[in-house]
């Protein structure tokens, strides 16, 4: 008994070593070695991009192979425990449990993906991991499976948990109805909702419960509405000294401190006037163009989430800030006419934010040919990957048959920000001008 209670100790610790290697496989460095490990990756980027300009016939080396200066990656304020956001898988765990709540180890191609809980992952705030224990705690007790494959049957599926320094945690649980009636989706709901309020779960204190029933492995809200079970319909955060209200789709820096860090130099780099127009691409809740708003004459926003949009223009109301205005949908429809009939004479500075799929191409298209626009800034979570595509696009050298007529940028500045310690990953703000 003892060898085997060794044994199982021993596999375990593995497939805890595992995880923490893969969601977080820088933990085991000292912070200034992970920082040092993401600044040598962050110079292959640029030397990358200098390549690529070079290919194009553009001369872009700098020292060092660079396209642009790069300066140290800024530090995250803080280092452990910082997401406001994390996401739980359920599926199969170590011992076998088809309802453990964690993050996976393993791939669909070796089929060796198993869930792990995430107690000792070091980016993931204990209140997180607290509202998946007790999640898992309720659906073990559930008479319902699972929803490990979606043609297998079972039901209960992803917990998403977002937090804020003000203290609110809203959590949102994605459920497969399969064939379920009205009635038995009500007593679900129900069960859930006493579990959170008056059962276990009560500990978590949650500001918001959210439900959501999807037969897809993403769902938007426009596609299954998120059902409020409990509590407020948002959260709310504080940031650069004013306040934004959240709701369970919205894009949100992940690293609220480091946001601040990050968005404070986005302001400098604009170089913003008194009669500058700003154009927050992906904006979501609206934080960038918000705090730079009293900066600038105007901020125009777009964000394809309409939700997020709601919020921004309800932030914008509350923080009693009068010169800001959104737009709700796709980039690529909105900012097309939005800047084909520009003729504002006022200078018009971007800011995007785009997610790791970058932007399309004609959103890029659309800044290049607008001649307004001779300040760029791209905030890029992953600029290694389609990122590198928009960069060279930018940058290129006019094109008539690709309909890229306008002036090329040049990359002038990148600053790295480490929004994700303990991973390889890094936001990099890179300053283009023409």
């Amino acid at each position: 008994r003892n060898q085997k209670s060794s044994s199982s100790g021993h596999c375990l610790a593995v497939v805890l070593s595992r995880l923490a290697n893969a969601v977080t496989p820088l933990w085991r460095l000292p912070y200034q070695e992970q920082l040092q490990v993401k600044y040598e990756n962050q110079m292959k980027i640029l030397q990358t991009l200098a390549s690529r300009l070079e290919e194009l016939g553009i001369d872009a080396q700098k020292p060092g192979g660079l396209c642009c200066p790069l300066q140290p990656v800024v530090p995250s304020p803080i280092i452990n425990g910082y997401r406001n956001k994390s996401t739980f898988s359920v599926n199969r765990g170590p011992d076998g449990n088809p309802k453990t709540v964690g993050l996976y180890v393993g791939t669909g191609r070796e089929r060796n993906i198993v869930c792990v809980k995430a107690n000792h992952v070091e980016n993931i705030p204990s209140k997180h991991k607290q509202v998946a224990q007790c999640y898992e705690e309720f659906i073990c007790h559930s008479p319902l499976d699972s929803c490990i494959l979606f043609h297998e049957g079972g039901h209960w599926r992803e917990l998403v948990v977002r937090t804020t320094s003000c203290g609110h945690t809203m959590a949102i649980i994605t459920f497969h109805p399969q064939q379920l009636g009205q009635e038995a989706l009500a007593t679900q709901k129900a069960l859930l909702k006493d579990f959170f309020t008056c059962g276990s779960g009560a500990v978590c204190d949650l500001t918001s419960l959210y439900f959501q029933e999807s037969t897809m492995t993403r769902c938007s809200h426009q596609q299954s509405p998120y059902q409020l079970l409990h509590g407020a319909p948002h959260i709310f955060e504080e940031l650069l000294g004013l306040k934004f209200r959240i709701s369970p789709d919205a894009f949100f820096q992940v690293n609220t401190a480091g946001a601040e860090v990050l968005y404070q130099e986005v302001g400098e780099l604009c170089q913003a006037t008194g009669d500058t127009v700003l154009l927050d691409i992906c904006c979501g809740t609206g934080t960038i163009g918000l705090s730079l708003a009293h900066r600038v004459s105007k901020v125009i926003g777009v964000e394809v989430v309409e939700k997020a949009i709601e919020d921004a223009e309800w932030n914008a109301a509350f923080n009693g800030i009068s010169n800001c205005e959104f737009h709700s949908g796709k980039a690529e429809a909105v900012l097309p006419q939005l800047l084909a009939s520009w003729e504002d004479a006022r200078p018009l500075v971007a800011v995007v934010n785009p997610s790791r799929a970058g932007l399309h191409y004609r959103v890029v298209r659309a800044i290049r040919n607008c001649r307004s626009i001779r300040r760029l800034l791209y905030i890029s979570c992953k600029p290694e990957g389609e990122a590198m595509r928009n960069f060279l696009e930018l940058c290129c050298p006019p094109d008539p048959r690709k309909k890229l007529t306008g002036e090329r940028f040049a990359p002038m500045l990148a600053i790295p920000f480490d929004m994700f310690p303990h991973t390889v990953h890094c936001e990099l703000l890179l300053l283009f001008t023409r």
